[in-house]
């Protein structure tokens, strides 16, 4: 099953943002790729392909990454949505929404998270340094990259409304479309 452990922000979070995508160019592309509002998420680890056999392991490891993280602190990391960028070139670009508020918070529990799993001898992306976004769009090369950079400069003067990130959420991803997501446990923080 392909896993990867993330952080949803709450229904009010997602409904301020997706006023502010809906303003953006890339809205009006005929084949743009927008991320489905109850899909969008903050992935701190990406498992990939894991047995189901190791499902049990997974669900430990981010279980004590939680409570060590919750250990370590008085409160729930207070974040918001604001600002924006893109990566990616031609086919394989992106737009994003960036994290702001207590993102070092952010940061130690993708530490604790990714650690938890390499030492668990668990597959994850430990190769990418973590880097807190929203995915909002996969416009790819179907829109003037003009328009992507008009996109993410409107992007600059987002901040969306404050929220308590107080959930570890391990989900299930099934390819295909539209891609669906299935949350199989979650974890206070």
């Amino acid at each position: 099953m392909r896993l990867f452990a993330a952080i949803y922000p709450p229904e009010a979070a997602v409904a301020d943002l997706t006023v502010r995508v809906a303003e953006l160019r890339i809205a009006d592309g005929a084949h743009v790729r927008l991320a489905d509002p109850a899909h969008l998420h903050l992935t701190l680890a990406f498992l990939g392909e894991v047995p189901d056999d190791r499902l049990v392991a997974v669900e430990s490891t981010l279980g004590l990454a939680a409570q060590a993280f919750r250990d370590d602190r008085d409160s729930s990391p207070r974040l918001r949505l604001g600002g924006g960028g893109s990566f990616g070139q031609g086919r394989s670009t992106v737009l994003w929404v960036d994290v702001r508020g207590e993102t070092d918070a952010l940061d130690a529990l993708a530490r604790l998270v990714r650690d938890g799993l390499r030492r668990a001898g668990l597959p994850h992306d430990d190769d990418k340094p973590f880097r807190a976004h929203l995915t909002i769009a996969r416009p790819g090369d179907r829109v003037p990259r003009a328009d992507v950079r008009a996109d993410r400069e409107a992007l600059h003067g987002y901040a969306g409304p404050d929220w308590p990130a107080d959930e570890l959420v391990l989900v299930r991803s099934h390819l295909g479309r539209p891609a669906r997501y299935t949350r199989l446990a979650a974890w206070p923080l």
